[in-house]
């Protein structure tokens, strides 16, 4: 049987479900004290780990280490620039065979996973001289 929530773990779901967009535990932090609910940093990095252990709230770490956080609603695929940070979602999921046939072979509650590839965007490449003019 699990604890029944905090008034801030509460509160941080609530949050979350009403921007609909993942963010960094600092906006978290930040939009509370906007909304005159306020609480410490430390707790709303608390609060978010023991939502993420209930699966109900789940982190995408960026290439530069941030976290971002946000309610369990479906898988999340990406494709990451180095250079610049621009995220570009992917809509297809091609390991979600697999994750059933863990969940099987392995007896493993799966709340979700990320698939993030990193490189470089379209704009941040080095533009390629083509042919021999030299």
């Amino acid at each position: 049987m699990k604890a029944p929530r905090t008034r801030s773990q509460e509160r941080i779901l609530n949050l979350l479900k009403n921007l609909q967009q993942a963010v960094s535990a600092q906006d978290i932090y930040v939009e509370l004290r906007n909304r005159s609910q306020g609480v410490g940093l430390a707790t709303v990095y608390r609060a978010l780990e023991s939502l993420k252990l209930e699966g109900v709230v789940q982190v995408r770490t960026l290439a530069n280490g941030e976290s971002l956080y946000g309610c369990v609603q479906q898988d999340q695929h990406h494709l990451t620039c180095l250079q610049c940070g621009t995220s570009i979602p992917i809509d297809e999921c091609p390991v979600h065979q697999l994750e059933t046939q863990l969940q099987q072979s392995h007896h493993f509650k799966v709340f979700y996973h990320t698939l993030e590839f990193f490189g470089l965007c379209d704009q941040c490449q080095p533009v390629q001289v083509t042919g021999t003019e030299f």
